[in-house]
């Protein structure tokens, strides 16, 4: 079975754009396995749990991003979620930020790959590059530090504007209760926006959302 109609059979059929998701999905999942050859990008390499727990996780919660103008994806690793958003909404800028040198120049491969004309790509932190780049945008992550850091972390672009969305598990309101002191600190909410679990048993995903009291 090959990734396009693994993720065909797992998108829902109400997606916009569903088609262009799917080819380009299956393609940037193609090129994670081949480069997982040479360097660790992921450990996720099964078919069914690469694009459930990476593709359909990243677009889950699409409708909390269709009407930014723009999205920062802060830690994209090997391209998630930014990449299956920026399929899904072509209409929207997204800029995908990555530290690690290796893992940014093959996102960058990606993108050109896909010819992916709404993203660009920054081998860069993203507490650097939000400095840089203020304003109303949305930021994401999936990868992202325990909480308390990342308000922390991303305290000074909510500041500027700036509304934040992380993936996190199932345990969120522990982390909410834990970062207290710190949104407290840095007059900034926390809040669950969203819950959605994903197919064949393979966990259960929290969205939450940080923005300036």
């Amino acid at each position: 079975m090959s990734f396009v109609s693994v993720v065909s059979e797992l998108l829902p059929a109400d997606l916009p754009h569903r088609d262009r998701l799917i080819e380009g999905a299956a393609r940037h999942l193609d090129l994670i396995v081949e480069a997982n050859q040479q360097f660790n990008l992921t450990r996720i390499t099964g078919e069914r749990e690469a694009v459930i727990k990476h593709v359909l996780d990243s677009v889950a919660p699409w409708q909390l991003f269709a009407a930014a103008r723009h999205v920062v994806d802060a830690g994209t690793g090997a391209g998630f979620p930014g990449i299956p958003l920026a399929l899904l909404l072509p209409e929207t800028r997204f800029t995908l930020l990555e530290s690690t040198q290796k893992k940014a120049r093959f996102v960058e491969a990606v993108v050109a790959d896909l010819q992916l004309n709404n993203v660009r790509v920054y081998a860069d932190r993203a507490e650097t590059w939000l400095a840089a780049n203020p304003g109303r945008l949305i930021v994401t992550a999936r990868a992202v530090a325990p909480l308390p850091k990342a308000i922390d972390l991303f305290a000074p672009a909510i500041k500027a504007g700036a509304l934040v969305l992380l993936y996190k598990g199932p345990d969120a309101e522990t982390e909410i209760a834990e970062a207290t002191p710190q949104a407290q600190r840095r007059r900034i909410e926390a809040a669950i926006c969203l819950r959605y679990g994903l197919p064949e048993g393979m966990g259960s995903r929290t969205i939450i959302e940080l923005r300036q009291k």
